[in-house]
């Protein structure tokens, strides 16, 4: 398993507008595609106004898969045209299990 962690810088004050518009608008496009998150954090020392989600895959190719089939969603491109301006930066990483049993 491989877990991608995304994290979305928005403007100050702009989180709560943001998870309203992903309970309404993104989550259930994201759920179809991608499953149910391993978390969605807020960010409450360090970088505030910073969202987090951890979502869980098989290896680099089902990720490929599941986020093709996500962003050829028509529901999920209102979703990002609602919360584009809130958006300041994006990072992810793809996270990989430490090997040892």
């Amino acid at each position: 398993m491989i877990v991608e962690e995304r994290n979305y810088l928005l403007v100050p004050g702009g989180t709560r507008r943001y998870l309203d518009a992903w309970y309404r608008l993104g989550r259930g496009p994201q759920t179809t595609h991608l499953g149910e998150p391993l978390g969605v954090y807020t960010v409450e020392v360090g970088d505030l106004n910073t969202l987090v989600y951890l979502w869980g895959f098989t290896d680099p190719a089902d990720r490929a898969h599941r986020r093709a089939a996500l962003a050829g969603d028509p529901g999920f491109a209102v979703f990002r045209g609602e919360v584009r301006s809130l958006l300041v930066s994006q990072s992810n990483r793809i996270l990989v299990p430490e090997g040892r049993p």
